[in-house]
């Protein structure tokens, strides 16, 4: 018995082959046409549809290497099922490594998207219409932005038993809990009765290879997990758990001299961090206010007064 079709961009995706589609996103006044491609392996058995999707943000370029280097591997290649990958989603952000979509707005709060609104909406609009509703299973591909350096992390409402089990799977250095944020793509997933896991890890235009390892060893868990591919699944940490947390900011403006690792254990009144003036005559201390998980660093060199430096856990 074959396979219920599968109608992707309002192609039949083939069974047991590799197809390679493209979302159209815009055509440029040049009468060139911007396109996202689409990876998709579809096996003869029927299975469910996973999405592995980075480059949301397009200087977020870790997730891109992930999703490459589990093509390059044939990790999308299933037993079962389908894999879609998308490595690349805001095309534009990516060609010119910056964060945001060409009409200014941050696609991660587009969605659902609309047929007729800003570029970043429709955009959202037709992912939403043509891909999401065909898929099972999501993870999607993050770093932190700007100069905040995000240790390899899962996010996820860790009320929701399902996903919270695929986390555990992934097996991150952390597990972070993190309420819905309107308009994300997270947050229309869940609207549509699809599970997903945001990975975190690195900064903005930077490639980490242990970031991508995580990525990587963790991605093969899922697979393996949920039946996509044979294998078998690497657990080496017992994540940290973070169910509430909190940024620790800037008293002073200067120069910022970090003197903790990232993922780090700090006891209360540790110093994490020093901000000095260019002329020698101040440097002040940054100390930790208590026992706390540090999961996120600012890794600017000049901070200002009020700015955001360790993100760090609350024990309850």
């Amino acid at each position: 018995m074959s396979n219920k079709p599968l109608i992707l961009l309002g192609q039949n995706i083939p069974e047991g082959k590799r197809t390679v589609l493209d979302i159209e996103v815009a055509k440029l006044h040049t009468r060139t046409t911007v396109k996202v491609p689409i990876i998709i392996e579809r096996s003869k058995v029927e299975g469910p549809v996973i999405l592995l999707l980075a480059g949301v943000h397009g200087d977020e370029i870790n997730g891109v290497s992930i999703i490459r280097e589990i093509i390059n591997k044939k990790l999308n290649v299933p037993k079962k099922g389908t894999i879609i990958c998308i490595p690349v989603f805001n095309i534009f952000g990516y060609l010119i490594q910056t964060r945001e979509f060409p009409d200014g707005r941050d696609l991660n709060r587009m969605f659902p998207g609309s047929l007729n609104g800003s570029l970043a909406s429709q955009f959202a609009h037709q992912f939403t219409k043509e891909i999401a509703p065909f898929v099972d299973y999501v993870i999607d591909y993050h770093t932190g932005g700007g100069e905040r350096d995000n240790i390899a992390q899962i996010r996820l409402d860790t009320s929701e038993e399902k996903t919270l089990e695929l986390a555990n799977v992934f097996n991150p250095p952390f597990v972070v809990h993190s309420n819905y944020i309107a308009k994300s793509l997270r947050e229309s997933l869940k609207k549509m009765g699809k599970i997903a896991l945001l990975f975190e890890g690195g900064k903005s235009k930077n490639l980490d290879p242990v970031v991508i390892d995580h990525g990587i060893r963790g991605t093969k868990n899922v697979l393996t997990h949920l039946g996509f591919i044979d294998g078998d699944i690497s657990i080496t940490l017992k994540p940290t758990f973070i169910k509430k947390a909190k940024w620790l900011r800037s008293n002073h403006s200067g120069m910022f001299k970090i003197l903790v690792e990232n993922g780090t254990h700090v006891k209360k009144k540790d110093i994490l961090g020093v901000i000095q003036d260019p002329f020698g005559e101040f440097k002040k201390n940054i100390y930790a206010p208590f026992d706390c998980h540090i999961f996120c660093i600012n890794k600017t060199p000049i901070v200002n007064k009020g700015e955001a430096l360790f993100h760090v856990s609350i024990d309850e």
